[in-house]
């Protein structure tokens, strides 16, 4: 999470410079090239410099900007040796949870539903549609894999506080990593 928020503001750095300098150009272009200022207007068949100029600099800026894309998008990716694995299975109003790792503890994996609690069985200062009757409970400073899907419509499954959130599609199992 901390490198998608260094590189969104490494972008956005650029954004502003960019549109700061397009900006001004635009009123430059408005200001300088007034038909009142200039009636009769010079003609240009072609500016070699400034044509190298206008390709190059976007060239940079894009290569500037797509290298440490593609670091975050590959370490993303990153396969980790996980400390448990998370199934997770959308159905339509409910989630279904499995913790297949525990085997060494117990004789099957531990699965459950979640689901969303009624809005006349909420406790003051619990929310709307962000309540469950059982959440899931994953270990701290470790590695987790999340492998998810769903069982009949599209999903979304999310964890923001950890930048975490998946689609969940039937027929597709889609994996991502928290710690």
């Amino acid at each position: 999470m901390e490198g998608i928020i260094n590189f969104h503001h490494d972008l956005m750095f650029f954004l502003i410079i960019v549109t700061v300098f397009v900006c001004w150009l635009l009123f430059r272009v408005i200001t300088l090239f007034d038909e009142k200022k200039n009636p009769i207007p010079a003609t240009f068949v072609h500016g070699a410099t400034i044509e190298i100029i206008w390709t190059t600099i976007p060239a940079l800026i894009l290569l500037t900007v797509a290298v440490p894309s593609f670091a975050l998008l590959y370490s993303m990716d990153e396969i980790i040796d996980p400390i448990i694995t998370l199934k997770v299975i959308g159905s339509q109003w409910y989630w279904s949870y499995e913790y297949s790792d525990n085997l060494e503890f117990a004789d099957e994996p531990l699965i459950f539903d979640s689901y969303m609690v009624q809005e006349n069985d909420l406790e003051i200062g619990q929310f709307r549609l962000l309540e469950v009757d059982n959440r899931i409970v994953v270990p701290t400073n470790s590695h987790i894999r999340v492998l998810i899907t769903a069982s009949d419509v599209l999903h979304s499954w999310a964890v923001p506080s950890l930048g975490v959130k998946l689609d969940a599609c039937p027929g597709r199992l889609n994996q991502t990593s928290m710690y």
